[in-house]
């Protein structure tokens, strides 16, 4: 495959990432990957996958949203990333992409998305009905209740959501909004503006399910409670055809299953789409 280094350019800063071509041309169509949270486009499966599509004559592209990382500097010392991302920049930033693709010559991508990236997938397809096929890997149910589930697992602020959500309203109302606090779990830090926006704007992955009429799978490891990412439940919902895998010994990020991860979706796209 041919690997090239691309920007995108956005309202504010650019998107990064690698635009993946295979040696005989894409022959299948493109792959739109979209990274989990506070990830990247060199990580997980937006870094394992490529070469197992381009193989297939897909070109995929891998970039990253303005909120990849928890922290960056993309440009002189202004910090941005993950600890300042909001829910309408990350669906505004998987449109720059697919209109990137589109200028490309591939008008309808399959999507493809891990953990966050899977729930802004299922947004994303939700309004581009002509997307031929999406990929879940461990996408999260979104919407008003991933922040409790999330704390309740451990992350985000863990038992100390009430304490939290009263000092980042508190740090919006005195004009600080983008000013960061440190968490006890997992984003470990996060602006006030972003915490709230999180916990109130994140789009549903269940309440989108019905709108999903593309053949999509949807891949969780066993070691995932299926009440944060429910797998088999977004399967029953879809109109279109689901089918929903439990991946054995298996963690959020795939760790030690990456190759038989690669080779099932290789499997389901050949499949479903030939």
């Amino acid at each position: 495959m041919r690997t090239h280094l691309i920007s995108i350019p956005t309202d504010t800063f650019p998107l990064d990432g690698l635009f993946y071509e295979p040696e005989g041309g894409a022959t299948a169509g493109a792959v739109m990957l979209l990274h989990g949270n506070c990830l990247n486009f060199y990580s997980g499966p937006s870094k394992f996958l490529p070469p197992v599509l381009t193989a297939m004559g897909y070109a995929c592209l891998a970039f990253n949203r303005r909120g990849h990382d928890v922290l960056v500097t993309p440009q002189g010392r202004l910090a941005s990333g993950g600890a300042y991302q909001t829910a309408a920049e990350a669906v505004a930033d998987n449109v720059f992409a697919s209109d990137w693709l589109k200028a490309k010559g591939f008008s309808a991508p399959v999507v493809i998305g891990h953990s966050n990236g899977g729930m802004l997938a299922v947004r994303h397809v939700s309004v581009n009905p002509d997307t031929p096929a999406m990929v879940l890997l461990s996408a999260h149910l979104g919407g008003r209740h991933i922040v409790p589930k999330m704390c309740d697992n451990g992350l985000f602020a863990r038992d100390r959501l009430e304490e939290f959500t009263a000092k980042a309203q508190a740090m919006i109302a005195e004009g600080r909004g983008r000013e960061l606090m440190t968490l006890p779990g997992w984003w470990h830090v996060v602006s006030a503006e972003t915490f709230i926006d999180y916990s109130t704007n994140t789009p549903d992955t269940m309440a989108l399910a019905p709108s999903i009429g593309c053949p999509s799978l949807y891949i969780v490891g066993d070691q995932e409670r299926p009440d944060i990412y429910p797998a088999e439940a977004f399967a029953q919902r879809t109109k279109g055809p689901c089918e929903a895998v439990v991946m054995p010994d298996c963690d959020h990020f795939y760790t030690g299953h990456e190759d038989a991860t690669a080779r099932r979706v290789a499997d389901w796209l050949r499949k479903t789409t030939g």
